[in-house]
């Protein structure tokens, strides 16, 4: 296990018809693990971030939410937020979906090979 001080903002948007509602976040924690990571995300609601990949693509699980879900690319806004909202409600699935696409670049998923 490897964790460090980590301190990262990032910016969310909630588009609607009629207006923009915006806000920041802030990763205040990240930990790199064998199999997966995790985050502490500081926004509206204090959000731990479990995530990692699988053969079927990406996880990421917010256990004191009770939710998880499947994601192909952590670097794909559209997918993750429509994802991330279904189980976690708009704000908090925008901003998970928005601090999984800041650390996008910085790290590395290995792929799974499937066992056969």
């Amino acid at each position: 296990m490897r964790g460090c001080a980590f301190y990262m903002n990032f910016k969310c948007v909630n588009e609607t018809e009629s207006e923009d509602e915006r806000w920041e976040g802030v990763i205040t924690k990240f930990t790199k693990y064998d199999s997966h990571y995790e985050i502490m995300i500081e926004s509206r609601s204090s959000i731990m971030v479990l995530f990692g990949k699988t053969s079927r693509g990406g996880f990421p699980c917010m256990p004191d939410y009770g939710a998880g879900c499947h994601l192909v690319d952590f670097k794909d806004k559209f997918w993750n937020t429509e994802k991330l909202t279904e189980v976690l409600g708009e704000v908090d699935g925008i901003t998970v979906a928005m601090a999984l696409y800041a650390l996008s670049e910085g790290i590395r998923t290995t792929k799974v090979q499937p066992q056969i």
